[in-house]
């Protein structure tokens, strides 16, 4: 945002990635000390899960996930940058895609090769590698609006935060040459 040059920001990108290698979930016993850490770790054993939610690590992996795939919200609008997220992460072979939308409907589909899937408010986020920056919207009557940029408007983003069922998926084109 403050524009600084792409050696700077390449250079912040390498030591974040290299920082979140490092915590205990992403090594293995042997380089850890000790064994990783996992979302129930005070749980006794044979007595099922005992904590009454996820640890802070968790979280804090749910939350850095987020920044990772670019799910920004500002003056009320979602919008998508994606600058931290790799093109590795993008499917190299078929997969399922299960999900449960707004309405507790369980879904499942195969996203095309070369994409990359999550929900946000159960709403399913469609990343696809493109030669520039788009969006298509899809609402519940099967209409569809096609955006330039990566910028929701206000509207569309309280329909998505409030969960109303309006809007079905966003599928989001990424200039491949802004990924690493």
């Amino acid at each position: 945002e403050k524009g600084e040059s792409k050696e700077i920001v390449g250079r912040l990108l390498e030591h974040y990635y290299e920082i979140n290698e490092g915590v205990g979930v992403h090594k293995s016993p042997q380089l850890y000390g000790a064994f990783p850490t996992d979302p129930y770790s005070h749980t006794p054993a044979g007595r099922g899960a005992q904590q009454p939610g996820m640890t802070g690590q968790v979280k804090e992996d749910v939350l850095s996930r987020f920044g990772e795939l670019g799910v920004f919200v500002k003056d009320g609008c979602l919008y998508f940058d994606p600058c931290l997220l790799r093109k590795n992460e993008f499917t190299v072979q078929s997969r399922n895609f299960h999900y449960v939308d707004v309405h507790m409907n369980h879904h499942d589909f195969s996203p095309e090769l070369g994409s990359l899937c999550f929900t946000y408010c159960q709403v399913p986020i469609i990343y696809r590698l493109a030669k520039e920056n788009s969006m298509v919207v899809t609402n519940k009557d099967k209409t569809s609006t096609t955006i330039e940029g990566l910028n929701l408007d206000a509207q569309t983003s309280s329909e998505i935060f409030k969960r109303s069922g309006e809007v079905v998926n966003i599928t989001v084109y990424l200039d491949e040459t802004s990924l690493k």
